[in-house]
């Protein structure tokens, strides 16, 4: 492991200062070429493409190395009821988790009321939000769980339809034992391979966060986060005091190493947070926890669920959202009605996981569930992607925390 302990603090401060000069840029392109500037368009669109071939080239990663790290996994461990427990206690972690993200998400909306201060025109409240229109259904629910074909699920990133195949995959290479042994061998050099893979693409993560800045602060300039300088504000307030609660609480199982946790991973935190990406981090966050000592047969399994049921940025955006919306308009719910709209949130938001924008997705159903105008998203979609990059690091730092945790728990960490 020597020549790899410099490697990721200097491709930290890469990505930091690719982070700053993105901004810099987009900026001098605003404030220079004006936002209806036709070059700008062209130019947004070559920044669009650099950071398109770096998400194109982790999202291929991940199929292979969730199922060979899965698979892997589960046959080291050996039979099913330790695949349960470890899955039992993810899970109870996860509900937890996204219960209090809802929950502080809705308490600090309530607190700041930052809807009641937005001072412009709302949207006619026949327009149209222009997104796709999937509803989070039983049906669809099931559909993202459950895959028939794994070379579809693989093409598509659908992350839960790998997890169940693998699952079952590697549980009936345990059962073989030794005539399994040679896929299983062959699958732990194929998870090898996609990690050192990950190590190569790396190598261009600055160029496409650098891109992703750009592209964003030229087409909205600085000047879009003074206009909803509040929201936003309050928005990244409740994610520090999120990460605060769960990095509290993950101190009184791991004490001190905390800190050795954040080192570890604030380079996955950074490059998620430059790309408002959570996948983009995956490779990388799989390496640096292992690296910290989570045992790599429950990362193998507690990450992949993470990023499919752990994701507390997101879930706490939703309730953000949703009252802002609602405030917005000057709509009062009740709270009963907010306490529905979190056990809403809580099981819909696994209903769309590999669908693009998805927590959008689930906004707008929400909204209409409570007769709020889905057009208030309208407000939203400018800053979006602003909002992405905070919600995208904080999932990361909850899965990681997961990770940890359920190591610790197995008397697996090292």
């Amino acid at each position: 492991m020597t020549p790899h302990t410099q490697a990721p603090n200097r491709q930290t401060l890469y990505v930091g200062i690719a982070l700053l000069l993105g901004i810099a840029f987009g900026e001098a392109l605003n404030v220079s070429l004006g936002a209806a500037d036709p070059l700008l368009s062209q130019i947004v669109a070559v920044l669009s493409v650099l950071t398109d071939i770096f998400l194109r080239l982790v999202k291929m990663i991940i199929a292979p190395l969730v199922f060979a790290t899965l698979v892997v996994g589960m046959a080291k461990m050996g039979d099913i009821q330790t695949v349960g427990r470890i899955g039992l206690k993810a899970m109870l972690w996860f509900f937890s988790a996204s219960l209090l993200s809802l929950l502080l998400g809705m308490l600090l909306v309530n607190l700041f009321e930052p809807g009641h201060a937005l001072h412009i025109a709302l949207p006619p409240v026949e327009a149209s939000s222009g997104l796709p229109n999937v509803k989070p259904t039983l049906s669809n629910f099931v559909a993202h769980i459950f895959p028939k074909s794994i070379a579809e699920a693989m093409a598509a990133n659908e992350i839960l339809q790998i997890v169940v195949f693998s699952m079952f995959f590697g549980i009936a290479c345990a059962s073989l034992g030794e005539l399994a042994h040679p896929v299983v061998k062959l699958l732990d050099s194929l998870a090898h391979i996609m990690l050192k893979v990950t190590s190569y693409v790396m190598h261009y993560a600055p160029v496409a966060v650098f891109a992703a800045m750009a592209a964003v602060i030229s087409q909205q300039g600085i000047g879009v986060l003074l206009s909803y300088g509040k929201f936003i504000g309050e928005f990244y307030f409740g994610l520090f005091v999120l990460c605060g609660l769960l990095g509290g609480f993950a101190c009184l199982f791991l004490g001190r190493r905390v800190l050795s946790l954040l080192r570890h991973i604030r380079e996955p935190m950074l490059l998620a947070f430059g790309t408002a990406s959570s996948e983009s981090a995956y490779p990388k966050l799989l390496q640096q926890l292992e690296r910290f000592g989570c045992d790599e047969k429950v990362c193998g399994l507690v990450l992949p669920l993470g990023y499919s049921f752990n994701l507390d940025g997101s879930m706490m955006y939703m309730t953000f959202a949703v009252l802002f919306i609602a405030q917005a308009y000057g709509i009062d719910m009740p709270l009963p009605d907010q306490l529905l709209m979190l056990l809403v949130l809580l099981f819909t938001s696994k209903g769309v996981a590999g669908v693009p924008r998805a927590s959008l997705i689930v906004i707008a159903a929400t909204l209409s569930l409570f007769k709020i105008p889905e057009a208030g998203l309208l407000l939203l979609l400018g800053i979006d992607q602003i909002l992405d990059m905070g919600r995208s690091a904080t999932n990361v730092f909850g899965n990681s925390i997961a990770s940890a945790l359920v190591s610790r728990w197995e008397k697996a960490l090292r």
